[in-house]
């Protein structure tokens, strides 16, 4: 996929979510969510510009390539943590721990307090050279 508003960066790179299939499907669409709009903030020219459709109603621009939301378990999104830490890779860490909390004071009251070690991750998102990501995610199955 390619047009007129992407760098290279884009054009070669792969955007990836992967939420815990131990989750119930509300907390992985959540999950989901969250790391997206999170990646789409650290990843610069990854949403597009907004458009207009035919009556001229503007419309707010969208990601610029696909963004596959895929599975697994907990142990395994331990690892992909861990392997979206290196290289070109931009990483975002959804935990239990977040998903739990009400506001953003009391997740940052409690991250503070918690190591990275004892984090359950309810999802991971990265943004990558696709080579990189793809060898991240391999063969992991999509969200049903």
């Amino acid at each position: 996929m390619s047009n007129a508003f992407m760098t290279p960066e884009i054009t070669g790179g792969k955007c990836a979510v992967v939420v815990s299939d131990e989750l119930p499907p509300g907390l992985r669409a959540n999950a989901a969510s969250v790391l997206t709009m999170t990646l789409g903030h650290r990843v610069p020219g990854l949403i597009g510009p907004d458009v207009k459709d035919a009556d001229g109603t503007v419309h707010p621009g969208i990601v610029l390539i696909p963004v596959p939301v895929l599975t697994a378990s907990n142990d395994r999104l331990r690892e992909i943590w861990e392997l979206a830490g290196h290289g070109d890779v931009v990483r975002a860490g959804f935990s239990s721990l977040a998903q739990s909390c009400r506001t953003y004071d009391e997740y940052t009251d409690r991250m503070s307090g918690t190591a990275t070690q004892d984090l359950d991750f309810a999802g991971v998102a990265m943004f990558g050279p696709r080579k990189q990501v793809n060898k991240i995610v391999g063969s992991l199955p999509l969200m049903r």
